[in-house]
């Protein structure tokens, strides 16, 4: 049922709630019963001065009887059943729904958007509780005090007389844990809170390097117009690991501006699909160094924003550009099912792929992968590599024609069930 012909489903809920018999309104618009009751049941179209004089009598806005009132409405009911597991939710009736009970649709609507915002802070805090080497240190000296305090505090509680000088050790010691305890909550509070204003984790390079790139949107005009990547400046940038490893990412983005100059490279883009390997074949260049370009390039040369994942033969991640819609973990334990790991099976292998990635959203995108030899390896030495993936956002209007391999962020908040790849319990099943 469309949603235009919902608007008599919407008077007659309206009129429910208000308390009033359908004679009362059909009187107040000085139409009869019959009609009312027809119109009530979608059977006559309605518009105009009749519907202006049904909305005051019903005390409401005109526009909450006609379609576009729960437009909004309609989508976040849709959305919330697409992301919702092992149930089949009767999407072709959303619209009637919403016109039909507004205020359990709006609860829906509601709880939804809130167990999104939730998932979102789960899916960073686990990362952040995993891999964040000052939280882990901080929380460990947090519980280690309180385990210490508590200990004391126990042999104090025991029946029986303790000696005054061991007496008073134990106060003065508990005193100071409990000195310290303050000190180290207080410490670890001050940290999440700049942590929830600042993306810039200080102390760990990888992530000032990410922040500082993000920060230029991952391209350089002064490098595109010829200057050597030395003459950029690294604001921002203060540990010596941090300034390396900017300046030889700056240096790889200025091998790959002179193997693809800007222009000629734009020129080539075109409307539509993006092909990196035809691209490659233009510039005879590989298939990696096409990948890096796409992803510097300036965003209005794109049809959509680009994202980039870049890690070595371990699997940890070395470089990250985020795209909306595709959750990339800060560190490691990613899904395995990526084509950034498949790669790493197939060197040299090119390789595209059409991807769900699950969770809060269902967004497909089209994924560019492969895994090469950083340089020519020794006799007798094993070749150490490295992969690259380019994500591209599917259009809507694309989404579902082509088959997607269903991956998810990292096994702790992926909710696909009966996956052969998984590590471990996800904290968002069902039973957790």
């Amino acid at each position: 049922m469309v949603r235009d012909t919902l608007t008599g489903s919407r008077i007659r809920e309206r009129r429910m709630i208000a308390g009033m018999r359908q004679a009362d309104l059909a009187r107040s618009v000085g139409i009869s019963a019959s009609y009312l009751n027809l119109i009530e049941h979608n059977r006559r179209r309605i518009g105009g001065k009749l519907l202006m004089d049904i909305a005051s009598a019903l005390s409401v806005e005109p526009s909450m009887l006609t379609e576009g009132a729960e437009a909004a409405l309609i989508a976040s009911l849709r959305e919330a059943a697409a992301d919702a597991t092992n149930v089949q939710a009767e999407t072709d009736r959303a619209d009637e729904f919403a016109g039909r009970f507004p205020g359990w649709a709006g609860v829906l609507a509601q709880m939804h958007r809130r167990v999104g915002s939730l998932e979102r802070t789960v899916e960073t805090l686990s990362d952040r509780l995993t891999h964040d080497p000052h939280l882990a240190s901080s929380l460990h000296e947090v519980l280690t005090t309180a385990a210490a305090i508590r200990s004391m505090a126990a042999i104090l509680a025991e029946p029986g007389d303790i000696e005054p000088e061991w007496r008073d050790r134990f106060h003065r010691n508990i005193h100071q844990d409990a000195e310290r305890l303050a000190d180290s909550s207080k410490a670890l509070v001050n940290y999440l809170d700049e942590s929830e204003t600042d993306d810039d984790h200080r102390g760990v390079p990888l992530e000032q390097v990410e922040a500082y790139f993000s920060g230029q949107s991952y391209h350089f005009p002064a490098i595109e117009a010829g200057e050597d990547a030395a003459s950029v400046a690294l604001d921002g940038l203060d540990s010596s690991a941090a300034r390396a490893i900017a300046k030889k990412m700056l240096d790889g983005y200025a091998a790959d501006a002179r193997a693809l100059p800007l222009q000629a490279f734009a020129a080539e883009l075109g409307e539509g699909d993006i092909d990196p390997l035809h691209l490659a074949s233009r510039f005879g260049v590989d298939f990696a160094t096409v990948l890096r370009r796409l992803a510097t390039l300036p965003e209005e040369l794109l049809p959509g924003a680009a994202g980039l994942v870049v890690c070595d033969a371990s699997g940890s991640i070395l470089f990250r550009k985020a795209v909306p819609g595709f959750a990339l973990p800060r560190h490691g334990e990613s899904c395995p099912l990526w084509p950034l790991f498949t790669a790493l099976n197939r060197p040299l292998v090119p390789i595209r792929r059409r991807v769900a990635q699950l969770g809060r959203t269902a967004a497909e995108f089209d994924c560019f992968a492969i895994a090469w030899p950083q340089a020519m390896a020794e006799f007798d030495r094993d070749p150490i590599y490295r992969s690259i993936m380019l994500i591209l956002p599917v259009d809507s209007a694309d989404q579902g024609r082509v088959a997607a391999q269903q991956v998810g962020s990292s096994c702790r908040i992926c909710p696909k069930s009966g996956c052969s790849a998984r590590r471990e319990p996800s904290i968002l099943s069902e039973g957790f």
